[in-house]
């Protein structure tokens, strides 16, 4: 069926504004960095950076067969993905193979790699998780795949990178799943009660946004569920509910959005819960009161976080 005139138009407009954005781009998107023992690509700057403590992603270890996989991978834990986009000049193998060499370098094992139709063509492409356009493009008939595992000290981590081309510039996904149970964050009313009776304040660390986000994530609610039967459970309890940030960002955005957050968080207690509005006061702080290194990923992982705090 052909596609209508006015959905090619709009589609048109699309790819222009987001090809305008991508080459706009001179510098690394904010928070952007490379794997550590990874690294990048001569040239390149980081156009996509997300990194999630607790994540699934999807690996082929094998070619696709008859347009079907034969050893797709879910693999869950701390993942990492890193897009880039390079100048026009290198192929697409010669920026894969970069990649394929450094990760050589760092002890993965090379699982599979493979060019366009070797891979599986289109639909090998459909099945890989990528960064959404523009911090990330695939061109399904020219591409290059790569995915490799090692082991560590008794400690798993895959590794995949697809490259591809857009309008002569090289785009490039470096995915990592440091593979690991799901931490138990799970914090319960008895101890948020403990906390604020013995410290006057706890950390929340099961309550989610997206990143540079202040809207509040489905999996938030079995955490605001628990503080909502604490406030209930004490009808005179009043708390402040404070958002905090790693050192990423600007500072002044920092503030902005902790509080943001925070506000948030007692926006849901009241809609969802019925807790009483002048029960809950919100303040953010940004960075401004760290309980770990915003040196590490680690560190920032226990600073953005939201906390009660009694008056």
């Amino acid at each position: 069926m052909p596609i209508p005139y006015r959905m090619i138009a709009v589609l048109a407009l699309l790819s222009f504004h987001a090809i305008t954005a991508a080459s706009a781009q001179t510098r690394d998107v904010a928070g952007g960095r490379d794997y550590p023992g990874i690294g990048r690509f001569t040239g390149s700057v980081v156009t996509g950076y997300v990194v999630k403590d607790f994540d699934a992603a999807r690996m082929q270890a094998a070619a696709f067969k008859d347009g079907q996989p034969i050893d797709a991978r879910r693999l869950e834990g701390r993942i990492i993905r890193i897009a880039y986009r390079t100048n026009p000049g290198p192929s697409i193998l010669e920026v894969s193979r970069n990649f394929e060499t450094q990760l050589a370098k760092a002890g993965f094992e090379t699982l599979l790699a493979c060019d366009t139709d070797a891979c599986g063509a289109i639909p090998f492409t459909e099945a890989v998780d990528t960064l959404p356009v523009p911090q990330m493009w695939v061109d399904g008939f020219n591409y290059r795949y790569f995915s490799g595992r090692k082991t560590e000290g008794g400690r798993e981590t895959y590794a995949s990178v697809l490259v591809s081309q857009n309008n002569q510039e090289i785009y490039a996904q470096v995915t990592v799943a440091e593979l690991g149970a799901i931490e138990n964050k799970m914090v319960d009313a008895a101890a948020m009660a403990k906390g604020l009776g013995e410290t006057g304040h706890i950390a929340l660390y099961g309550i989610y946004f997206d990143t540079d986000k202040a809207m509040l994530k489905p999996e938030s609610r079995p955490t605001l569920e628990q503080i909502a039967k604490l406030l209930t459970s004490q009808p005179q309890l009043n708390v402040f509910i404070v958002g905090h940030t790693d050192s990423q960002g600007a500072y002044e955005y920092n503030l902005d959005l902790s509080k943001r957050r925070a506000e948030a968080v007692a926006a849901e207690l009241v809609k969802s819960f019925r807790i009483a509005q002048a029960r809950l006061r919100t303040a953010g702080v940004g960075l401004l009161a760290p309980v770990g290194s915003n040196a590490t990923d680690a560190g920032r992982a226990l600073n953005r976080r939201v906390e009660l705090v009694a008056p």
